[in-house]
C-alpha cells in the first residue's frame, strides 16, 4: 500500500491576496473590523502571520485594498448593466439596482469598512472611478437629452449621490429594495426631465457612448 504525500497547492501572488481579502471580508461582515488582526487572517487563510505581512504591510494597507476591490466590483457590475439597456430609463434603472442589490449583499463590510478612522477619505462608494463615469452619464444626457454639458456635467456629479443616499437608507431601514429603487430612478429621470423642460429640447432614442472597459 503506498502513502500519499500530502501537497501543498502554490498559489499566485494575486490569487493568494484575494484570498486573504476574501477572509478579511467576512470576518469583517460577521464581527467588524476590530475583530481583525494579521494573526486572525493567517489562520483563516491557512497561511503564516508573516506571509500575510508579506502581501501586506499594515492593516491600513489592507483595508484600503479591501475598500478599492469592493468599489471596483461594484462599479464593473453598473457598467455591465449600463451596456445592456435599450432605454434611458432601462439605463437609470439597471444603474441603480445593481447598486441597491451589491449595498444589501455587501453593503454591511462597506459601512465597516468606512467608518474607519483611516479609511475616512474612501468612505464613499460612488467615488471611485467618479469622474469618468459621471463625464458618461453626462454625454448620455447631451446627446438624448439636448442639454449642454456644462449642465450636463454638474447635474449628473448631484444625482449621482442619489443612489448613494438611496443605499444608505435601505441598510438602516425596513423598507423593500423595490420601493428604494423606484423612488430613486423617478427622482433621477424626474429631474433630467425638469431640465429638459427648462431648456426646450426634444427627446431622442437612447445613445450611449464607448467606453474603455
Amino acid at each position: 500500500m503506498t502513502n500519499a504525500k500530502k501537497t501543498r497547492t502554490r498559489l499566485s501572488p494575486e490569487v493568494r491576496k484575494d484570498l486573504i481579502l476574501d477572509h478579511a471580508a467576512s470576518v469583517i461582515d460577521v464581527e467588524g473590523v476590530s475583530a481583525l488582526s494579521m494573526e486572525r487572517l493567517g489562520r483563516e487563510a491557512g497561511i503564516s502571520k508573516s506571509l500575510v505581512y508579506a502581501y501586506f504591510p499594515s492593516m491600513k494597507g489592507l483595508l484600503q485594498t479591501l475598500l478599492k476591490r469592493e468599489y471596483r466590483r461594484l462599479r464593473l457590475l453598473q457598467t455591465e448593466a449600463a451596456e445592456s439597456a435599450e432605454t434611458f430609463e432601462q439605463l437609470i434603472r439597471r444603474v441603480t439596482a445593481t447598486y441597491l442589490t451589491y449595498m444589501e449583499e455587501r453593503g454591511l463590510i462597506l459601512d465597516r469598512l468606512a467608518a474607519e478612522p483611516s479609511l475616512s477619505d474612501h468612505g464613499d462608494p460612488t467615488e471611485y472611478s467618479r469622474e469618468k463615469s459621471v463625464t458618461y452619464f453626462a454625454e448620455i444626457v447631451r446627446d438624448n437629452f439636448g442639454i449642454d454639458m456644462s449642465v450636463a456635467l454638474p447635474a449628473l456629479d448631484i444625482s449621482f449621490g442619489m443612489p448613494a443616499a438611496a443605499g444608505h437608507y435601505l441598510t438602516r431601514h425596513d423598507v423593500s429594495r423595490q420601493t428604494i429603487e423606484d423612488i430613486t430612478v423617478t427622482m433621477i429621470i424626474g429631474s433630467i426631465e425638469a431640465l429638459q423642460q427648462k431648456y426646450k429640447t426634444s427627446l431622442k432614442p437612447l445613445v450611449k457612448p464607448k467606453t474603455d472597459t
